[in-house]
């Protein structure tokens, strides 16, 4: 079998024991829940502002500020590293 093959099939064999919850051999990173709202004014951001600054869809970011979504995955992490240090993500991207 091919290196690529056995890898995907590792991974797979993997999720499916954490799925069945033998969680003893998985790293699992939980992240706190964000206020988005809160983070924007801290940075002292229009909406607009940091949706464009921070590649969010406008309208991501308000169903977020509303509480109708969750933020989730990277933007998740995004989140919580500017609730932690905003000045890092700015200087990183500029």
């Amino acid at each position: 079998m091919s290196s690529a093959f056995e890898s995907i099939q590792q991974g797979l064999m993997e999720a499916i024991e954490f799925a069945e919850g033998n969680t003893k051999a998985a790293t699992v990173h939980q992240f706190e829940p964000v206020d988005v709202k809160n983070i924007r004014h801290k940075i002292d951001m229009t909406q607009a502002e940091f949706a464009s600054t921070f590649g969010i869809s406008l309208g991501t970011l308000r169903h977020w500020e509303r509480g109708d979504r969750t933020p989730m995955g990277p933007a998740l992490v995004l989140l919580n590293v500017l609730a932690k240090d905003p000045q890092a993500v700015i200087r990183a991207l500029s």
